[in-house]
């Protein structure tokens, strides 16, 4: 089996209401997808994860004409030897961001066509299902105008838990007092409600800020703090540790095991967040696994992006062990999106849907999902 063609598909979406994390705002959703396919018929998808301020024909460009020429004609199921093929041809311009998202994206999309061979979900090829479920947490509380919006996102904590979420991410990095006032508004609206929260800050604070939200912020007992800090500030991570009583989370933008090994190796976070279409794909994530569980450091991976990328999260979420065996061990958790989305929420013929407080992983062959090509088609850009 050969791999016979290498299809990019750029999808774009504009926002009817454009919202704003910390780091600027978004006026439209945005996927790069690939889509390999092999001289017998078998085809997979993948996705290269495009940042909310990222135009996704970064990626687009490097798989075209980076990364296209390297695997056409090699044995999809040679998935590991592609990776590091793919990862050492671009050492020299790549390592991070965009070239190693397009990496990803082969690399998913070559683990689903692996998995529709051997006629298993991917989770089967990683070593097994830890669970075959997985408790999602929404996240949201993206801002329409800036700031002074707390009662609104009150509001909104109230709609996630009617929608079945005991578990929110809350976006803060709007000035720490706005942030604060956010949350204080957030927890009384949830007061009684069995509702676990998290925050994350999108790296929008220096290491001073960053220190006196988290101590303001201890008395809501949460899961984590997210990017408290900006992802080159690995001593900062490490000195939030330090100092604070939750635990740290980041990694959505690092990449590959190299860059996990200095991560993980400086004892920055609690919780290592690698996001598939972005760390270097499942062969990548594999490694940073391993990494991780060697320094007692919990793996969740981070999802925004489509269906695609929901689904390969998914398959790695049911393999991710936990990091410290109990029987009531802390289990990983699902990013689920909720802000508008119509790639997540129509790409496939059957979306990824939380029920009853859970997502179950999809048990089909690959990634377990089948693409809707009319929905390429509506986007494509």
């Amino acid at each position: 089996m050969k791999i016979a063609q290498l299809k990019v598909h750029v999808l774009k979406s504009p926002l009817a209401e454009p919202f704003a994390f910390s780091q600027g705002w978004v006026t439209q959703r945005s996927a790069t997808l690939v889509e390999v396919t092999t001289d017998t018929g078998l085809s997979g998808w993948g996705e290269a994860f495009a940042q909310g301020l990222e135009p996704p024909e970064i990626a687009a460009a490097v798989i075209e004409h980076a990364l296209k020429p390297l695997v056409l004609g090699a044995d999809p199921l040679d998935t590991e030897v592609l990776w590091h093929r793919m990862y050492h041809r671009t050492r020299d311009y790549g390592r991070k961001g965009s070239v190693v998202a397009g990496i990803s994206a082969v690399d998913v999309a070559l683990w689903d066509i692996a998995g529709k061979f051997h006629g298993v979900p991917i989770y089967k090829l990683l070593g097994g299902a830890f669970r075959t479920r997985v408790q999602p947490y929404a996240t949201g509380f993206y801002r329409i105008e800036g700031q002074g919006e707390a009662r609104r996102l009150a509001e909104e904590a109230l709609r996630h838990f009617d929608a079945g979420f005991t578990l929110m991410k809350v976006k803060l990095g709007y000035g720490v007092d706005d942030d604060i006032a956010c949350m204080r508004e957030i927890a009384a609206a949830l007061q009684g409600k069995p509702v676990r929260l998290m925050v994350d800050t999108n790296h929008a604070y220096g290491r001073a800020e960053a220190l006196r939200l988290g101590r303001e912020l201890a008395q809501y007992d949460l899961r984590w703090y997210e990017e408290p800090v900006v992802p080159e500030d690995v001593a900062g991570y490490a000195e939030l540790r330090r100092q604070l009583t939750m635990p740290i989370a980041g990694g959505e933008n690092e990449h590959t095991l190299y860059g996990f090994r200095e991560f993980l190796g400086a004892g920055a976070v609690d919780v290592a967040q690698p996001d598939i279409g972005s760390c270097g794909g499942l062969s990548a994530g594999r490694h940073i696994i391993a990494l991780a569980q060697s320094h007692g450091v919990q793996v969740n991976p981070h999802v925004w992006g489509s269906a695609i990328a929901q689904a390969a999260s998914l398959q790695f979420i049911a393999a991710v062990p936990v990091a410290h065996h109990s029987l009531f061990a802390q289990e990983p958790v699902l990013e689920y999106d909720r802000s508008s989305h119509p790639f997540r929420q129509h790409l496939i013929t059957r979306p990824i849907q939380q029920v009853d407080g859970w997502v179950e992983i999809p048990g089909g062959p690959g990634l377990g999902v089948d693409v809707d090509r009319e929905v390429i088609r509506e986007f494509s850009a």
